[in-house]
């Protein structure tokens, strides 16, 4: 039997690609200018939080093999796959309430 954070974390997922989808598709009613400027927005901000995230992975590896004795298991590649979708999504639809009238 499926775990339930496995099955919230994949509907989860879901939701936000679904919503990514919807808010990429009304994007062609604006010009194409605007357009890629609302997508380029929202990508340059999710990935300034992706290099902050790994930034502080980094940091938080070098204190732990370094300073402590413990041993670094990684970060979950899917629960980090989730957090950037909501962060592109967010940025995205704040992108879009912004710039596109």
């Amino acid at each position: 039997m499926m775990d339930w954070t496995i099955i919230f974390f994949f509907s989860f997922l879901a939701i936000c690609v679904l919503l990514i989808v919807i808010t990429l598709a009304s994007l062609p009613k604006l010009g194409d200018e605007r357009k890629n400027f609302i997508k380029m927005k929202a990508q340059s901000y999710a990935f300034t939080i992706v290099i902050g995230l790994l930034l502080i992975e980094i940091v938080e590896v070098a204190y732990l093999t370094f300073w402590t004795d413990g041993s670094y298991e990684g970060m979950d590649p899917f629960t980090f796959l989730v957090a950037i979708s909501v962060v592109y999504l967010i940025s995205l639809l704040v992108s879009k309430k912004k710039y596109g009238g």
